[in-house]
């Protein structure tokens, strides 16, 4: 039995290459998974009786940007429906690839698909599955990349969000890690961490980036970082990787398709 659904990973988009080209890649690691498990299904399906061999399995799995796009999410959601649709397939799964409930999340994608959803006219049923930032798989992704770093005090450097609550998965994350939170937007900044941290005469400080891919933003903390040496020479700053694509990255954003 084929995959009856196509999927769209959402991401924010960016002047920057970088994280299209991470989006691309974490997108043919996931319709990889489409496929074997499309494969498993037909087997299975198969295995009593004498049937015709499978037919060739082609997922359909895309990506599309909330800003920053040639066209407005809902034309690109619009685009790739009509896609699916003439492919035979009948409902679309948005997998947003968001790690904090913010406004983006809660509010600009779900008008998104509901235009997208109107113009479509019942041709396919579309749902938005849990944004990536749910997964209690996250932390332990983390947790391999802050092991890479030689450090006895770890700060978890996230983007920040105004929203009331929206930082709270950060901070939780962070506990569980044995980190502190801070935020490139909003306070408490990474600046005012360091200077707790240095006080209290840590000498190897780990900053973990909360942020998918690296971009522009993770750049600019290179930078910030660099600096923040010089102002705190008493400390030695340890910097690792942004989450990145990964096989199991992917793992987590296939997983979330049946929450």
């Amino acid at each position: 039995m084929p995959n009856t659904s196509a999927y769209l990973l959402v991401s924010h988009g960016s002047r920057d290459p970088r994280p299209q080209a991470a989006v691309e890649e974490l997108a043919t690691l996931v319709a990889q998974k489409v496929r074997l498990e499309s494969e498993w299904m037909q087997k299975k399906s198969d295995r009593s009786s004498l049937a015709a061999p499978p037919v060739a399995l082609s997922p359909l799995v895309g990506t599309a940007v909330l800003e920053l796009g040639d066209q407005p999410l809902h034309e690109q959601i619009q685009q790739f429906s009509d896609r699916a649709y003439a492919s035979g397939l009948k409902h679309l799964q948005v997998l947003p690839l968001f790690l904090l409930p913010g406004v983006h999340v809660m509010e600009d994608i779900p008008e998104q698909v509901a235009i997208a959803s109107t113009a479509l006219e019942s041709k396919l049923t579309i749902e938005i599955r849990p944004h990536l930032g749910v997964h209690p798989g996250l932390s332990r992704l983390l947790a391999t990349s802050l092991a890479s770093v030689n450090a006895d005090a770890s700060i978890l450097l996230s983007h920040g969000s105004r929203r009331v609550g929206g930082n709270q998965p950060v901070e939780a994350i962070a506990a569980t890690l044995g980190a502190v939170p801070a935020y490139w937007s909003v306070s408490p900044s990474l600046e005012e961490r360091l200077e707790d941290l240095v006080s209290a005469k840590y000498s190897h400080i780990g900053i973990l980036p909360y942020f998918l891919f690296t971009g522009g933003i993770t750049d600019a903390i290179l930078t910030k970082v660099k600096l923040l040496s010089k102002q705190f020479p008493t400390s030695k700053l340890h910097l690792a990787e942004p989450i990145g694509a990964s096989a199991e990255l992917a793992d987590l954003i296939w997983d979330l398709r049946s929450k």
